[in-house]
């Protein structure tokens, strides 16, 4: 591994990790949001979840 040099560490930033673990979220929030708006504004459905939850609504 070299080590760098003045110029090197002056170009380095920080923040890429948490900037792209934001945006990850908020899109997967958004997702689910979505997803849980067109549910429950139909006039019937069902849902069924991993561990055999199951969610039904309407007529």
């Amino acid at each position: 591994m070299k080590k760098l040099n003045d110029f090197e560490l002056e170009m380095v930033e920080g923040g890429e990790a948490i900037t792209l673990s934001a945006v990850m979220a908020v899109l997967a929030i958004s997702i689910v949001a979505m997803v849980c708006y067109r549910f429950f504004l139909s006039n019937k459905g069902e849902v069924e979840l991993p561990g055999g939850f199951t969610f039904k609504w309407g007529k």
